[in-house]
């Protein structure tokens, strides 16, 4: 565990075909910049992690449950552990997203 993530020191990494920037990984939480390109995208799935996050550019469809929403800059959301939910890139762009607990696979 780090106290600073220097941007340079980012952990990159692939995901599912998307590239992901680790970036602050503490005991309990962590935190990542998910870089989305159009076609992305995360079809129905569940983890035990609750997800927050927040976007900075492009646009999204978030479907928790069988409820859709979509996520423009500026906008943020919060999934909690064991739901089921998917994303779906309509626009490219970077979404910030907090983890806790941390993610193994994205590290």
């Amino acid at each position: 565990m780090k106290i600073v993530v220097k941007k340079e020191d980012a952990v990159k990494k692939t995901f599912k075909g998307v590239s992901l920037d680790s970036l602050s990984v503490g005991e309990k939480s962590q935190v990542t910049k998910m870089n989305y390109v159009l076609g992305n995208y995360a079809s129905p799935h569940r983890h035990p992690h609750e997800q927050s996050g927040y976007v900075i550019s492009g646009r999204y469809e978030l479907t928790v449950n069988d409820e859709k929403y979509e996520l423009n800059a500026g906008d943020t959301y919060s999934i909690p552990g064991n739901t089921l939910h998917s994303f779906r890139v309509l626009e490219a762009g970077n979404v910030i997203d907090v983890f806790t607990p941390p993610r193994e696979d994205y590290m």
